[in-house]
């Protein structure tokens, strides 16, 4: 058990010493979230989520799913159905101390009009020469979670792969690690999780064949040099409550502090070093089949037309049904266009595979 708590001081102390060396984020698209289960709760999950959606929000949950199998989908659209949201992943036990999960997620625009080449060398405009491409952003993360030496402390961790790609123009492939642990109590359950615990590093590479303009005796556009994409910590810490209303009635109920490490943002709490996100979930079950779910996020600071700052919020409604190792799962994000975020309906399936059952 010391040689886990060594390991993950370790990379708490090389995640810290990064802070002040960039401020520059990225692959922002990992950080819309994953699930209507969550998102019906404005993604307050570190703590309690025990299902294959662990893989993204806490690897050290998919301890919750025990000697079983479990799959999961979820699609969502942006910008009126411009931009698709994907997700696909399975989970299930090594053993009885030990799990391992996939999952493969991406976020991408298609159907793009490329008019670089809209003008001819003489300056004639030719319609035919439109060609359409894709722009689109791949996550391939594979997790492991464990139990400890410690009793109801679990931990894991998440390799994950990034693809970035904008049709022939540009392309990147980047690398980083996750962690994260749990601590379960009949009633109350805790969690940490550390994104990018070491900097996740995007190489970014060019076309400039593809990106360089010329018409006539004029040359548009310049090809960037290749560069290194950096995404720098986020540390995430939640704790959750599980009551009974009645016998057949239960609820449960989660805050979250997301704590970022990219320098200033429009959060609750703003510094130059660290910027907060906090954020809190409630879901209601009638016996454990039917799911009423509520939860509000994305608390920052706008500054409007007349240049008064004020504080936004994000309210999440979702609802859910499981019954015989199947849920299926609703949510719709930022109820009313409350916020400036985006609202999106969210559709999620999962299915638990028993391998007792066999």
């Amino acid at each position: 058990m010391k040689n886990h708590l060594h390991l993950l001081l370790f990379l708490c102390l090389i995640s810290l010493s990064g802070f002040a060396q960039t401020a520059k984020y990225s692959n922002e698209f990992l950080a819309i979230g994953v699930g209507a289960e969550s998102f019906g709760m404005a993604n307050a999950s570190i703590a309690h989520i025990d299902n294959v959606t662990s893989g993204y929000w806490n690897p050290a949950g998919l301890n919750g799913i025990g000697n079983s199998a479990d799959f999961g989908v979820m699609h969502a659209e942006y910008f009126a159905g411009i931009a698709k949201y994907d997700y696909a992943a399975g989970a299930m036990a090594i053993d009885s101390g030990q799990w391992l999960g996939a999952s493969v997620i991406r976020f991408g625009v298609d159907d793009i009009p490329n008019t670089t080449e809209l003008i001819d060398n003489q300056g004639n405009v030719d319609y035919d020469r439109i060609s359409y491409f894709s722009a689109a952003d791949y996550a391939f993360l594979m997790s492991y979670a464990k139990a400890t030496g410690i009793k109801n402390l679990y931990i894991g961790g998440n390799a994950k792969v990034i693809y970035r790609n904008i049709g022939k123009f540009a392309n990147a492939w980047g690398f980083g690690l996750d962690i994260g642990a749990q601590y379960k109590t009949p009633h109350l359950d805790f969690g940490l999780v550390i994104r990018d615990v070491t900097s996740t590093f995007n190489a970014w590479s060019y076309n400039e064949e593809e990106l360089v303009i010329e018409v006539g005796d004029s040359t548009f556009n310049e090809a960037p040099d290749n560069n290194l994409e950096i995404t720098l910590p986020t540390i995430v810490l939640g704790a959750a409550y599980q009551f009974n209303i009645t016998e057949k009635i239960g609820g449960l109920i989660e805050t979250d502090a997301q704590i970022h490490t990219d320098g200033q943002r429009h959060s609750l709490v703003s510094s130059d070093f660290v910027s907060v996100s906090p954020r809190a979930g409630l879901e209601l079950n009638y016996n454990k089949l039917v799911y009423l779910r509520m939860g509000i996020g994305n608390l920052q600071h706008t500054v409007n037309i007349n240049g008064f700052k004020t504080l936004e919020f994000q309210p999440n409604l979702g609802i859910g049904f499981q019954y015989k190792g199947f849920a299926i799962d609703y949510a719709l994000t930022d109820i009313g266009d409350q916020s400036v975020a985006l609202y999106s309906n969210i559709f999620s399936l999962r299915y638990t595979f028993n391998k007792n059952e066999n």
